[in-house]
């Protein structure tokens, strides 16, 4: 196969470069005789920031996160940072996961700090990702690192950088510091520690995280609800292990059974296909332990504890996983009915949202007399608008990817303080004679019974890429006039920041981020929305229809009404 000469430039800069190991060099050579499609994939372009960050697979190249590609990021961080805060003693807190590698390429992004002059704060062991959130703003750093794939296979990991709020870096921070990178050589990377700047720490930062998740999630469920919840748990394998069960136990859920053979973290993820709550199948062990044990609820969060799962019984009895809208709803509605409850709604409040996200959340506020600000998909825009908007109390908010966030003190999603939350509902909901299943049903009667549901369609490597590229450019260029029968009435594309009223032509512009991503509405009030994933191989479809209903006699035509509807706009965009 014949290597195209720009692609040949950038590898053997690792070729020829002393910067370079030898076990890279050897390995850049091996793929050169036998692996040219991989070689090309390892170095056509650089890993750039998402909307979680730097993800990518593991391995040699500059597509790659290795000690080279996360040095480089870290040096450009190391002087963005001093250019940003001249003359100020700079701090970092850093945290990983359970994944491959984790706390040595976190040691490698220790030592880069370090020997850039910068205060590094290390956790002595692999610990949830919103606990990181947490411990910039509480040991009062001027920017915090996590190394975590979340719910990626095995053989990828990540880089998350977050702010001095405690928030996930934005536009146009990322940018500037992409450019910093971009203008660095591998040359100019520090290695070299300064140990003296490195302290490890644990427990004690684990004690004030716990809590705050305490506080924050809990609200007065008397001490007999708690002790009769029987709960299972899953930590398929990853970091929630070291906090959830003693946030649990300290607030006095006593009835909690462990899935043992997924509780020790491992970065194979041996007895799951995919360690993601937001699939069904990865939650099949905790769900024959809880149907074991009679458990009223299950909960399962990803390896590094941002994003949680949740199951419920039904009014039949079966377990079922709720879907990360439904999960959000509850607990959004939970917190403003507590809030209500102590008197602390003002109208200054809000809660958050995001654009692909279900539009009930802005239902639930409009009835409180509250804000719903919506932004674009990540926690990061959640984090964001906490910060510019200081004069409004957050409430709490979420995603329809299973993450939720309660409270200011963690600004990314938080499963650990969310499980907590979720069994507050649940203890509250059985100690009345109902269930977390009954309390969504009467919500649907209430404020109106929503319906969403997800399509990821996957295409890797560079072809993948040009398919996802294309099929994004036919919606936009060429929008749909009707799906299903329905009219489109206005067409939302966020790249290019405008709105389109396919009735009358008229447009408008949209006072958000630009971002890939086009909404479709139907004057039926369906809403579909199509998005490329910024850290997989993937474009996402999400889909949400809605009905109004009188009582809950009417649940079930409603949601075979509703299930129709979504399985033929799927097949009216051909898309199954």
């Amino acid at each position: 196969m014949h290597i195209e000469q720009q692609l040949l430039d950038k590898v053997n800069i690792w070729l020829n470069s002393p910067v370079f190991d030898s076990e890279t060099q050897e390995k850049i050579k091996e793929m050169m005789t036998s692996s040219p499609k991989e070689l090309e994939d390892s170095f056509y372009k650089n890993l750039e920031f998402g909307t979680g960050g730097m993800r990518g697979i593991m391995g040699v190249g500059t597509n790659r996160i290795n000690k080279y590609t996360l040095g480089k990021n870290t040096q450009g961080l190391s002087d963005y940072l001093k250019k940003s805060f001249p003359g100020e003693a700079l701090k970092v807190a850093i945290a990983y996961d359970c994944r491959h590698n984790s706390d040595t390429l976190a040691k490698v992004v220790a030592d880069v700090f370090s020997a850039n002059g910068i205060k590094v704060f290390l956790f002595s062991d692999m610990r949830p990702t919103p606990e990181l959130s947490f411990t910039v703003k509480h040991l009062e750093c001027h920017v915090g690192i996590v190394l975590t794939a979340s719910h990626n296979p095995p053989e990828y990991n990540g880089y998350k950088v977050y702010w001095q709020d405690g928030g996930q870096l934005v536009p146009p921070q990322d940018h500037e510091i992409i450019q910093t990178i971009e203008a660095l050589q591998y040359e100019q990377i520090r290695f070299e520690a300064n140990n003296d700047l490195i302290e490890y720490i644990d427990t004690a930062v684990d004690e004030a995280f716990i809590n705050s998740a305490i506080e924050n999630g809990s609200f007065n469920t008397p001490t007999s609800a708690k002790e009769k919840l029987k709960i299972v748990f899953t930590s398929l394998h990853g970091t929630s292990i070291k906090l959830v069960p003693d946030v649990l136990e300290k607030a006095g859920y006593t009835n909690v059974a462990i899935v043992k053979e997924q509780a020790e973290p491992n970065g194979d993820f041996p007895t799951v296909k995919s360690p993601n709550p937001e699939e069904p199948e990865a939650l099949t062990m905790a769900l024959a332990l809880a149907e074991k044990t009679g458990a009223d609820i299950v909960i399962g969060t990803d390896p590094d504890s941002d994003r949680l799962g949740v199951a419920v019984r039904n009014t039949e009895g079966e377990l079922l996983l709720l879907n990360g809208n439904q999960s959000m709803v509850l607990m959004t509605h939970f917190l403003l009915e507590q809030w209500k409850k102590q008197g602390r709604i003002t109208g200054t409040e809000f809660i958050g949202s995001t654009i692909v996200s279900t539009p009930m959340m802005l239902e639930l506020a409009d009835v409180y007399g509250i804000e719903c600000k919506v932004g674009l998909t990540g926690f990061k825009w959640i984090a964001k608008m906490i910060k510019d908007f200081p004069e409004q109390k957050f409430i709490g908010g979420g995603e329809e990817s299973f993450g939720f966030m309660a409270g200011d003190a963690v600004r990314d999603k938080d499963a650990v303080t969310a499980t907590l939350l979720v069994c507050e509902i649940a203890a509250q909901a059985k100690a009345k004679g109902s269930s977390l299943y009954e309390e969504l049903l009467q919500m649907y009667v209430d404020f109106g019974f929503y319906k969403e549901h997800l399509i990821s369609i996957t295409k890797k490597g560079i072809d993948g890429a040009n398919e996802i590229k294309q099929m994004m450019s036919d919606l936009r260029n060429n929008p749909l006039e009707e799906i299903n029968g329905e009219p489109v009435i206005f067409v939302e594309d966020y790249q290019n920041s405008t709105t389109r009223n396919m009735f009358t032509g008229e447009t408008g512009t949209l006072d958000i981020p630009k971002s890939n991503v086009l909404i479709y509405y139907l004057e039926d009030g369906s809403k579909i929305c199509a998005r490329p994933s910024g850290t997989e191989p993937k474009i996402k479809f999400y889909f949400s229809v809605n009905a109004r209903i009188e009582s809950l006699d009417e649940i079930a035509a409603a949601e075979e009404f509703l299930d129709d509807k979504i399985e033929n706009i799927i097949t009216g965009m051909n898309l199954s």
